[in-house]
């Protein structure tokens, strides 16, 4: 780990072998490479103090993992909400023209986009319930992690079907003969 920072700094301490900054220049193998550290790592006098390091660096990097993955499910579900907004006020009745159906007819439409809405606030969760697991219960978080993966996979399904396939069925001129077809994928991975 090398930390690039010169006198004067506002650490009043080099990062490599936490000894005052004063105590460093070219004697100790310049400003840029702490040779004093190097010196006491191979006589294990940092021993402790690395591994603490390592245990906070990997802490803050498995909090880091779950946080930005509850974060992005959080944004995912503000653009499903929108969506769902976007999909009552504009496109059903545009839909309702092309399909030749009432609007009333595309309730399952609606259904799916609250289903995903639904979804996203649950998988957000999951994340914060998967940073507390502990460690040492393998198994259950063997179980988990699948649980979590087939959610995820099945709302990704209905993600896809609800906003990309429902968009081909509004960019057609006429009914579409197969829309029945997609009305029951739609309603089945809603399900």
């Amino acid at each position: 780990m090398h930390i690039t920072c010169t006198p004067p700094c506002k650490f009043e301490f080099c990062w490599l072998c936490l000894g005052a900054w004063s105590d460093h220049g070219e004697r100790t193998g310049g400003f840029y490479a702490c040779n004093r550290y190097e010196a006491a790592k191979q006589e294990g006098v940092y021993d402790d103090t690395e591994k603490r390091r390592e245990m906070a660096k990997n802490s803050l990097e498995r909090y880091t993992h779950f946080y930005e993955r509850w974060a992005t499910n959080q944004s995912s579900r503000q653009k499903a909400l929108a969506d769902l907004q976007q999909m009552q006020n504009i496109h059903l009745e545009k839909l309702s023209d092309k399909q030749c159906q009432p609007e009333s007819q595309l309730k399952f439409i609606t259904e799916a986009w609250l289903q995903i809405v639904e979804c996203r606030r649950v998988l957000k969760w999951t994340y914060a319930y998967g940073y507390y697991l502990p460690a040492h219960e393998h198994a259950k978080r063997q179980l988990f992690e699948y649980l979590q993966g087939e959610a995820e996979s099945g709302l990704e399904r209905l993600h896809q079907c609800a906003e990309k396939e429902l968009y081909s069925y509004l960019n057609v001129d006429g009914p579409s003969k197969d829309f029945n077809e997609f009305r029951m994928k739609l309603a089945g991975l809603t399900r």
